[in-house]
């Protein structure tokens, strides 16, 4: 699934987030560009607001920054079990057994937390209907359409909830990033924008079956994805999406799609997963890049603009982090970015915690079916919280 140069990777500070100011992605630009160095750090699918004209009129009851990024003062990765540290300005306590007590922690038994559904059951099937019909209509042509669990009275070790969900379901793009009460806790699979060398490139998920205890009946589920027409047409119709927002940044003729819907295992799901990758234009840096193939085609649906219209419209909870992404610039302008979905978002300073789960509708769509997915995709977190919904 694409270069990985390490298994893990931790990266601690203990200065404030850079100080970077609206308009985020700009900002960040101009440091990566300006100052390069390592950086690790997340953007808010929010930021859609600064490159295009949309707007967001849900509450936002969260409170995450748009984008938080810092300088690492300790960094270190294993790659093959070996401990290696880039780098070390710091005398805390981030020595090599606190670095393994961290990563690599047994699950502890969680206190349960039940969460509510922002959307019934019956609002959602009737939200897929609308967008049923906006397809027929020509508006949009496939949509992701997400709903919200959440609690607003929450106390809980936001370490001991990653490692439940990492444990309960690992997975290559999972981590943990906490900023000042703000805690992701992120189990996702799917990696959003990659540059190593002249080379970027994305892998797009679109189509999802459940796991089975029982071998044969596992494989069969597997097949059945491979095979499903209308999980291949999302696929397809994401993967044209991303071939587009690459090109903008890549030169003429080298945008190509080495491996289209792949099925890949993972410990609860079975997923549909493209790659596309391109060689950047030398007068593209990489956060332009980044911008022009921001947010993941995989979570807005197409036209990506027209969808996030038809998004801010009808769901009935902010994404803020949740859709956006998570990741890290090295000095040399590589970067590895994943999308942020299967993750916990919690506000130790406010006490909310939420997740979000979705999926692509298009006009083949059976409400009921889309609904189900929601609940296979939330099965896991709810798990790593003990409680229910």
């Amino acid at each position: 699934m694409g270069y990985i140069t390490f298994d893990w990777l931790v990266a601690v500070s203990d200065d404030a987030p850079l100080p970077l100011k609206a308009p985020y992605l700009a900002a960040l630009d101009q440091l990566v560009l300006e100052h390069p160095d390592f950086y690790c750090g997340f953007l808010s699918y929010e930021l859609k607001n600064e490159l295009e004209a949309l707007s967001t009129l849900q509450v936002d009851h969260l409170g995450f920054s748009p984008a938080c990024f810092f300088r690492p003062q300790l960094l270190i990765v294993c790659s093959e079990g070996e401990l290696k540290v880039i780098r070390n300005e710091t005398d805390s306590r981030w020595d090599a057994a606190a670095i393994h007590a961290l990563v690599e922690a047994p699950m502890t038994d969680a206190k349960p937390i039940s969460l509510l559904c922002r959307t019934s059951r019956e609002r959602y099937l009737a939200q897929v209907q609308k967008i049923r019909s906006a397809i027929a209509e020509g508006t949009v042509y496939e949509l992701n359409y997400c709903v919200e669990w959440y609690n607003e009275s929450v106390e809980t070790d936001p370490i001991a909830l990653y490692h439940r969900l990492n444990l309960l379901s690992p997975t290559p793009f999972s981590a943990y990033f906490q900023s000042d009460g703000q805690h992701l806790i992120c189990g996702s699979p799917e990696r959003f924008f990659s540059r190593y060398q002249q080379t970027i490139f994305s892998q797009p998920i679109k189509g999802t079956r459940k796991r089975s205890k029982d071998s044969a009946e596992d494989m069969a589920l597997k097949v059945a994805l491979a095979n499903d027409e209308k999980e291949k047409a999302e696929n397809v119709m994401i993967v044209d999406l991303v071939r587009n927002d690459l090109a903008r940044s890549c030169a003429p003729g080298s945008v190509k799609v080495p491996e289209l819907m792949q099925v890949y295992t993972f410990p609860t799901v079975h997923q549909m997963i493209s790659t596309v990758t391109g060689r950047i234009r030398p007068d593209v840096n990489t956060v332009q890049a980044i911008k022009n193939a921001f947010p993941m085609g995989s979570m807005t649906g197409a036209p990506k603009i027209k969808a996030m219209e038809v998004i801010a419209a009808l769901e009935d909870s902010r994404r803020g982090l949740y859709s956006g992404s998570l990741g890290y610039f090295t000095p040399d302008g590589d970067c590895d970015f994943n999308v942020i979905i299967r993750s916990i978002l919690y506000n130790s300073n406010r006490g909310y915690l939420s997740f979000q789960t979705g999926g692509a509708i298009t006009y083949d769509s059976v409400p009921a079916q889309e609904w189900d997915e929601c609940q296979l995709k939330a099965a896991t977190m709810l798990s790593a919280l003990g409680g229910t919904s």
